[in-house]
């Protein structure tokens, strides 16, 4: 048994570093898709939503179906669609088929997007003990991968097109491969942890169940909006506010994901002995302090510093989120994942254009403010993630599982 969860946490990982690796592909050679299909950064923004939203209905349709089949049938069934799609954009030669391409693969990313983290939430409740933010820190692993994977390939010449291919064809190999490992779909047994569970009348429970799981959606909307915003503005904000050359510049995205990733990686441990509820609520209110500063410091060393706390205090939150969604309701963890998911991913399309839209009213820097408000807020409303385990330190926890 020991051995088998074992086998299903390292596939996990796997999963999670083939999502950022399809999905880094794409993000790497949008520059080059976007010369070849001949359209304006504008029209491009535009094409981009149909990605997310893509992504939002792959995530609706996919986490009710691993609730029902469990993640060992979807989750390498997402992960071969989406390495089979990758090569779509590649391939779009005018605004329409690029259209079409980003829908469908944008549907298949979130569809196992969804399904993994599902997944990621039945090892975490096997190994008793967190481990949701070591995923997702992997996620970040892929990420790099796509980066360097694109670079060799630009240099050596390769058209776009066949390096996606190529990517997607390896990750559909990996995909398939890594399949036998996961854990099968929990029975409803299994799901129930305490005959407390089992009597609650059923009815009320749901709307309890369902009642939270929409206030955890709603804080990762707010979380996730504020991570959009990073990935979009923190260079620009840096070049444009506090006149830094475009070199420097690039580094602030660079500093504020490295911090995100380390965060992540760190987190679990703190989970295990603090909470998740303290792990929402310190790391939104970091965040809160780190896009202040960035917002009202004068100097581009206190920009970096506030970037790094920005993504230091972020890094633990959407993990802590999308696992309670996946623990309020263990036979319906697909779902609940899903409606977080989604809303978190609506912020993070929707965050670059919010910010947009405010430098139309104020500066770049003051328009952080509003930043600084949603983690604020995130941070007041992480008493959602309160539970009978949050009222003590888990360290006790930290052992099992090993």
């Amino acid at each position: 048994m020991e051995r088998s969860l074992r086998g299903a946490r390292v596939a996990t990982y796997v999963y999670f570093v083939l999502c950022g690796t399809l999905m880094g592909a794409w993000v790497v050679h949008i520059p080059a898709v976007e010369e070849r299909v001949g359209i304006s950064h504008p029209t491009l923004g535009g094409l981009l939503v149909l990605l997310g939203a893509g992504a939002f209905a792959g995530m609706q349709v996919a986490g009710p179906l691993t609730d029902h089949l469990g993640a060992r049938v979807v989750v390498p069934v997402g992960g071969v669609l989406c390495g089979a799609t990758l090569v779509l954009p590649g391939l779009a030669r005018d605004p329409w088929t690029l259209a079409g391409s980003l829908l469908v693969f944008g549907f298949c990313n979130g569809c196992l997007d969804v399904s993994m983290n599902a997944h990621a939430v039945h090892v975490e409740k096997a190994y008793g003990r967190p481990v949701m933010s070591g995923f997702h820190a992997t996620f970040s692993v892929g990420g790099v991968l796509a980066a360097l994977v694109a670079a060799a390939a630009t240099s050596a010449g390769l058209h776009p097109a066949a390096t996606l291919a190529a990517v997607g064809a390896v990750g559909i190999v990996i995909a398939l491969a890594s399949a036998r490992a996961l854990m099968p779909a929990p029975s409803v047994a299994e799901s129930g942890d305490s005959e407390a569970e089992t009597q609650a009348p059923p009815a009320a429970a749901r709307r309890g169940t369902a009642g939270r799981v929409w206030l955890l959606a709603v804080l990762a909307l707010m979380v996730m909006l504020c991570e959009g915003a990073a990935n979009d503005w923190s260079a620009l904000h840096l070049k444009d506010v506090l006149g830094a050359r475009a070199g420097t510049a690039a580094f602030a995205y660079g500093t504020f994901a490295a911090a995100m990733t380390t965060g992540r990686v760190l987190a679990d441990r703190f989970v295990a002995r603090f909470g998740s509820m303290a792990i929402l609520r310190h790391g939104a209110a970091t965040a809160a302090v780190g896009i202040t500063l960035v917002a009202l410091g004068p100097w581009t060393w206190t920009a970096f510093v506030g970037w790094a706390l920005f993504g230091l205090g972020l890094s633990g939150c959407v993990p802590q989120l999308f696992s309670a969604a996946g623990h309020a309701d263990p036979v319906a963890a697909g779902a609940n994942v899903s409606r977080v998911a989604g809303f978190g991913y609506v912020g993070m399309l929707a965050g670059p254009a919010v910010i947009g839209w405010l430098t139309h009213l104020v500066a770049l820097n003051q328009a952080f403010v509003l930043l600084t408000l949603l983690c604020v807020t995130t941070a007041v409303g992480a008493r959602v993630l309160r539970t009978e385990s949050d009222r003590t330190p888990r360290s006790e926890m930290a052992g099992v599982g090993h």
